[in-house]
């Protein structure tokens, strides 16, 4: 669905309360894609409004508002998130980032609906090839409404500024490469373990494409019990041990 689409979804009693709550586009946007997407009543938009939903839920930290054109600057900010729960996932105490990727594609109905509405996946270790070298994104998904490929990368630790670096090359390289004239600009998404905003801000210093920084939370840790022996295998081992037993007393019994 397009940003006109979403617009019409909306009924007029929710825009006349949007336009008279919010103070600029970016915060009108947001709260029209909330009631689009998931179906806001006028009194589930009023609280919302009231509790300074915009400022109080976050966002991704991001360059949109200066680097994308309004509207699309306010739908993107408004698909992106301050934090991913990550709930879903179950791995090793001390994953690396490639187990990361893995699991999320192996459970990507749920990561496509942590991301929200109008995701498309596209691949994860997606190759392109700059200069003469291969190199890999590590998950693409276009965004139906904002018309736009999303370069997702995916950081098992927290935010450091060379990050914003390698995102900003694969941005470009997608743009160069991949997108048509039809598309809007592509918009890179960095999603890592932990962050400081004063060190994403200043990271992004300089840099021209659209980018957002977020963090997750919330994996869950393989249980030590998943390691061990199950109760079935307990019991072969214990009745293996017990026959190992009865053999060695019959067989002392009978030097005996």
């Amino acid at each position: 669905m397009d940003l006109p689409g979403l617009f019409m979804c909306v009924p007029w009693g929710h825009h006349i309360q949007i336009m008279s709550k919010c103070k600029n586009i970016e915060e009108a946007i947001f709260y029209i894609v909330h009631c689009a997407s998931e179906g806001w009543s006028r009194q589930t938009l009023m609280n919302c409004l009231k509790a300074d939903f915009y400022h109080t839920s976050g966002g991704a930290i991001t360059n949109f508002s200066e680097k994308l054109p309004a509207p699309q600057s306010g739908l993107a900010q408004a698909i992106t998130k301050d934090n991913y729960d990550f709930g879903f996932l179950s791995l090793s105490k001390e994953y690396e980032e490639e187990e990361l990727e893995l699991a999320l594609e192996n459970h990507l109905t749920r990561f496509l609906l942590e991301l929200g509405t109008g995701f498309s996946y596209l691949g994860r270790q997606r190759q392109i090839t700059v200069a003469g070298k291969t190199r890999k994104l590590d998950m693409l998904f276009f965004h139906i409404p904002l018309n736009c490929y999303i370069v997702v990368e995916l950081k098992a630790v927290p935010f450091q500024p060379e990050f914003a670096g390698k995102l900003n090359f694969y941005v470009n390289a997608v743009d160069d490469l991949i997108k048509t004239p039809s598309q809007n600009p592509t918009i890179g998404l960095l999603i890592c373990s932990n962050k400081d905003e004063t060190e994403v801000q200043y990271a992004f210093k300089g840099v021209q494409t659209p980018m957002g920084v977020a963090s997750y939370n919330n994996v869950q840790i393989k249980q030590i019990q998943e390691q061990l022996p199950s109760i079935e295998e307990l019991k072969k081992r214990i009745q293996l041990l017990e026959e190992e037993l009865k053999k060695s007393h019959g067989v002392r019994g009978t030097i005996g």
